[in-house]
């Protein structure tokens, strides 16, 4: 009889870690949810793609609805992570840059994954108008744009209202040109900058903005 030593190292079964198990559960569902939907993949189907077996799915979620939770927390927080990387590019006081660096993030990342966004938001319900990914989107908006009134380039009462105006409007002009087949991003980050600029900004407010930007940038040259 052949010794488990001697046996060819080809036949063992390679035990994946755990995080790669996820990931991979998670990417299977994401492909299946949005060639298929949800209701008609199952439980089956996902751990087949994934390459792993039906207990290794109960290991991590409880049910399929788990794992659509788990796409959409992703999808926000991959979201989130591309507009703030786009903003931390920017100077910390150069506002209207940053509102445009948010704006055209925000504008690539849902462009760019769109088909998972339909997939894991299908249900939204008024019980959730304020949900956790949302304020994680939100948040970070917020601030930007309350930054930017108290530095005196915009005039708003209320950050978050505003930035509810912004987020909900970029949302809606990108939804109307993915149903008209418009995905190229140019036109709309164009537009949509325009836009908010002039509602934003009350008269005289982007001049002062950009001469203290300037000031600012000759201070530390000097």
């Amino acid at each position: 009889m052949q010794s488990a030593a001697a046996r060819p190292a080809g036949r063992r079964r390679r035990v994946l870690p755990a995080e790669v198990r996820v990931e991979n559960l998670m990417a299977a569902a994401a492909g299946l949810f949005i060639a298929r939907g949800i209701d008609g993949t199952t439980i089956e189907d996902i751990v087949a793609k994934a390459g792993v077996a039906k207990g290794s799915f109960y290991h991590y979620f409880a049910t399929k609805g788990d794992v659509v939770l788990a796409l959409r927390a992703r999808f926000s927080q991959d979201f989130a992570a591309q507009v703030a990387d786009a903003v931390g590019r920017c100077a910390p006081d150069d506002h209207p840059s940053r509102l445009s660096a948010w704006l055209r993030a925000a504008i690539g990342a849902y462009l760019g994954n769109y088909a998972l966004h339909d997939v894991v938001f299908h249900d939204f319900r008024h019980s959730q108008r304020r949900s956790a990914e949302k304020d994680l989107v939100l948040a970070p908006l917020e601030a930007l744009l309350g930054a930017g009134r108290d530095a005196g380039c915009w005039s708003f009462p209320d950050a978050r209202s505003a930035a509810l105006v912004v987020f909900d409007g970029m949302h809606g002009v990108v939804d109307d040109a993915i149903a008209a087949g418009h995905h190229d991003p140019e036109p709309l980050c164009a537009g949509l900058e325009a836009m908010f600029a002039r509602m934003l900004a009350r008269p005289g407010a982007a001049e002062a903005c950009s001469r203290k930007n300037e000031a600012g940038a000759e201070g530390k040259a000097q």
